[in-house]
């Protein structure tokens, strides 16, 4: 039976219109004309007898339904996509895809990758960033590195190291004065929006209670902490492994060394159960967790 499935040429031109909200934006990044576009995008409302997109004068707008169909058909070409790549560029060899938080991949594991890549030649490890919960049934993901508490259902967590939260800002922040936690209260407060909780958490194990924990310039990644902090925006919670580059050179220091407690929450590698067979994922778990354990013995 076939398939009710539109042209992969109608989504396309859907998907770079719907992003660009633009007919003629989205047929300049596809190298067709705008009536080509319109054709495509026509056919396909005639397919599905749906209106996706509302034509005035000045432009075009999805409808609603044209909304929710264009995120859905962006997640799917973006896998397409992303499995076309994988296979042309596996050329035989075994590839493992992972899902990373992004400044742990760029400051410890990449580092580190070389060494896995010497020691199993026949394995591509590909990165994809993910800072947010997902289901591995729906990514083609054969196993995550991610921070929280090893609860994952249908995965088998491997532990790999606690994450140790220290306040880091500029020097200048600090103005050669020592500080202290009644001084970092004071300070402007950068947050992470992934951890909402971690100056609150870290001034109440010290004793504080400060009604300005939650204000302060939401950022998202631990990167981008570490560049506000170092431009003198306030003070940040940032592990030091993540930052040893700065802490070196002097653009980041640790105002006060007291670490705040990560209620049980780690670094873990998991692994759909669905997956622990696979011999190149083996290989990488076991050098992984062989790294880690070399990392928590030397520091």
């Amino acid at each position: 039976m076939r398939r009710k499935i539109p042209s992969t040429a109608a989504l396309v031109a859907f998907e770079a219109s719907a992003r660009h909200q633009s007919f003629t934006r989205a047929a300049d990044e596809l190298a067709l004309t705008q009536g080509a576009v319109c054709r495509q995008i026509a056919g396909l409302e005639a397919f599905l007898g749906v209106e996706l997109f509302r034509r005035s004068r000045r432009g075009v707008l999805l409808t609603e339904a044209g909304t929710a169909y264009a995120a859905k058909v962006a997640t799917q070409l973006d896998a397409v996509e992303r499995d076309t790549l994988a296979l042309m560029g596996a050329q035989g060899a075994m590839g493992l895809e992972l899902a990373v938080v992004p400044t742990f991949a760029t400051q410890w594991l990449l580092p580190r990758l070389k060494d896995f890549q010497r020691l199993h030649p026949e394995v591509t490890v590909h990165l994809t960033n993910r800072t947010r919960p997902f289901l591995f049934a729906d990514t083609g993901f054969d196993a995550a590195i991610y921070f929280g508490d090893g609860d994952w259902s249908g995965t088998e967590a491997h532990f790999l190291m606690h994450e140790h939260l220290t306040p880091v800002c500029s020097p200048t922040l600090l103005g050669g004065q020592p500080a202290t936690v009644e001084r970092i209260a004071e300070l402007p407060l950068l947050q992470q929006s992934t951890r909402p909780y971690a100056w609150r958490q870290w001034f109440a194990a010290q004793g504080l209670n400060v009604s300005r924990d939650m204000t302060g310039p939401r950022l998202e990644l631990f990167s981008m902490l570490a560049q506000a902090a170092r431009h003198e925006m306030g003070v940040a919670l940032i592990p030091p492994f993540l930052i040893q580059r700065e802490l070196a050179d002097g653009s980041l220091v640790v105002a006060l060394d007291r670490p705040v407690p990560d209620g049980g929450r780690a670094y873990y590698l998991t692994v759909p159960e669905r997956k622990v067979e696979s011999a190149a994922l083996q290989a990488f778990r076991d050098w992984l967790l062989g790294q880690a354990q070399q990392y928590r013995t030397v520091g």
